[in-house]
């Protein structure tokens, strides 16, 4: 690794970020000129029931702030590969290290990012509408459809049917389970992404994650794998600089799937193939994510077999808030704790 490295992968997340903040006000213009937010407060739980101690805690909160805002992740995203890949055609020379559009390090990862982006645009747009969004069970459907075909070109185009983790000398060996078990990663991250809940919190953790695994591929010298997932990184920057309370907008659901999805292909992309342990620090790195789904898991197994709550409220940083932490705090918190979580598991994905 040297310094031509790592201006490869500081300049594309420079570059999402700048086009990130540049794209904000016209979209806060277009979010807030059409109304484009939740019509009417409240929450319904997975029971069917009002959720009636998230309602008190952010009923006022959902009405009058635009859902939508993971365009601008996506969106930076997006724009910044194909501006980098048209630069390195006209001027070859200065920017074809900066290009990282590949087949195979970041195919998978942007057609998952765009594809979960599109699937999640829908469901905003529903959920501004007056109805409830797609339903959970086909929103699983999609994500378990993307996930399948990524999983397909890992193991067909790609060869990968192993597994890899510290300490052990050879990767494990999945061979034809490499599918499902691709599948089920991609299920578990994706039920993550309700971490989007309050101000900050979820921009904040995301970028955390993408910046440790841009920095994992850099010394593994996947260069465009470490330029997408820092260009990933800067665009959440440019959202995280509008979302800080209060928020301009909200991730929502056009941010989170297309995140969890990429996030999910950059991890299997920085194990065997990069001679790592991507997939196993997984849990390390997006520890917020994990901890999130589990107390969800908590609060149902705790009113299916003792009939009572676990928690205050699920998700845990919900729980928080319902315990009387500000928001901020909340907020902060695990920010730190996402921070110290990146680093162990950087560690880790590097022995």
């Amino acid at each position: 690794m040297n310094t031509i490295d790592t201006m490869r992968v500081l300049i594309p997340a420079t570059v999402a970020f700048l086009v990130g903040v540049g794209i904000t006000p016209f979209l806060t213009h277009f979010l807030y000129k059409r109304k484009l937010w939740k019509q009417k407060a409240g929450k319904i739980a997975l029971d069917g029931t009002p959720a009636t101690t998230f309602n008190r805690l952010h009923e006022k909160r959902e009405v009058g702030t635009p859902r939508f805002g993971g365009v601008v992740v996506w969106g930076s995203v997006l724009l910044t590969a194909a501006l980098l890949s048209l630069l390195a055609k006209i001027f070859p020379d200065p920017f074809l290290p900066l290009a990282f559009i590949s087949r195979n390090q970041t195919w998978v990862p942007l057609a998952a990012l765009a594809a979960g982006a599109m699937v999640g645009l829908v469901d905003d747009l529903f959920e501004v509408r007056g109805k409830r969004g797609l339903p959970l069970r086909l929103r699983l459907g999609i994500v378990a459809f993307i996930s399948l075909l990524s999983a397909w070109w890992f193991y067909e185009k790609l060869g990968v049917s192993s597994v890899s983790f510290p300490f052990l000398s050879q990767p494990l060996q999945l061979d034809l389970w490499f599918i499902p078990f691709f599948l089920l990663v991609s299920l578990f991250l994706y039920a993550g992404g309700i971490i989007d809940g309050i101000d900050g919190l979820a921009g904040g953790i995301f970028a955390t994650i993408f910046a440790a695994y841009a920095g994992i591929a850099l010394f593994q010298n996947q260069m465009d794998i470490a330029a997408l997932s820092a260009a990933i990184a800067g665009g959440l920057l440019a959202f995280l600089w509008f979302n800080i309370p209060p928020a301009r907008f909200y991730l929502s659901e056009t941010g989170t799937m297309g995140l969890t999805l990429a996030l999910v292909g950059i991890a299997f992309l920085t194990d065997t193939l990069g001679h790592g342990r991507g997939v196993s620090v997984l849990p390390i790195i997006a520890l917020p994510l994990v901890a999130t789904v589990l107390s969800v898991m908590v609060q149902v197994a705790g009113k299916k077999i003792f009939g009572k709550k676990i928690l205050l409220i699920a998700p845990l940083h919900h729980h928080f808030e319902a315990l009387g932490w500000p928001p901020y705090k909340v907020t902060m918190r695990y920010w730190v704790v996402g921070v110290l979580a990146a680093i162990i598991g950087m560690t880790f994905a590097l022995l």
